[in-house]
């Protein structure tokens, strides 16, 4: 593993919610998040070229997305919403936060059933549809970062995987790591659930109608 990354600790926390003081739900709503404390290279100067950990974060974004499935104890296929996030220290600047959207993004996509790369999708950024239109995990991955001090909280949304616009599964779930992030530290955050929130009944789109293209819009 490159030597910018230095992991400290990783967290997962799993909740089951079978209702929110309504009827007792079919299938239970389960929500996850994994979080990891890393070193932060940069913390306390200013840094021109961060890049170089974006890309060293990518085996860490899929490991800690195998590690979130396994633990929630369901298979890709059981995930219908996701989101990521970031706490970065007090000594570091909110772009560091920024170094996760790729590495975490992309590796809950890759698990969930994305079925073109991060070259493919560049790709298709210049030329329309060109490598994104097969697989699941097509919406872009919600996101939220914050500068913050040990125990900070965070608010990760979460949304359809698929359709970003479904709107029953907006959401977000909270979390922290206790004593973390130190100055010198970033915590990234993923969040998946398998469905969205337990009552919804506000309308809009729903999963059954949307089609293969829906997350592209």
């Amino acid at each position: 593993m490159s030597d910018l990354i230095e992991v400290r600790n990783i967290q997962t926390q799993v909740e089951t919610i079978f209702h929110e003081f309504g009827p007792v739900a079919d299938r239970p709503l389960i929500r996850g998040s994994v979080a990891a404390v890393l070193k932060n290279p940069y913390a306390g100067r200013y840094e021109p070229d961060i890049v170089p950990m974006m890309e060293a974060l990518n085996p860490v974004g899929l490991e800690m997305a195998q590690r979130l499935v396994k633990a929630m104890e369901v298979t890709p296929d059981d995930i219908e919403s996701y989101g990521k996030g970031a706490i970065v220290g007090s000594a570091g600047e909110l772009e560091h936060g920024a170094l996760w959207h790729v590495p975490g993004g992309y590796a809950m996509r890759e698990l969930l059933g994305w079925k073109g790369d991060r070259s493919s999708y560049k790709q298709g950024q210049s030329s329309g549809q060109k490598g994104l239109e097969m697989g699941r995990a097509l919406s872009i991955v919600p996101s939220t970062k914050k500068v913050g001090d040990p125990g900070t909280r965070l608010d990760v949304p979460l949304t359809h995987v698929t359709a970003s616009y479904v709107r029953g599964h907006f959401d977000a779930m909270e979390v922290w790591v206790p004593g973390a992030p130190a100055r010198d530290e970033i915590v990234f955050v993923l969040v998946m659930a398998t469905g969205g929130r337990i009552h919804q009944r506000v309308g809009g789109l729903t999963p059954d109608q949307i089609s293969k293209y829906d997350g592209l819009r």
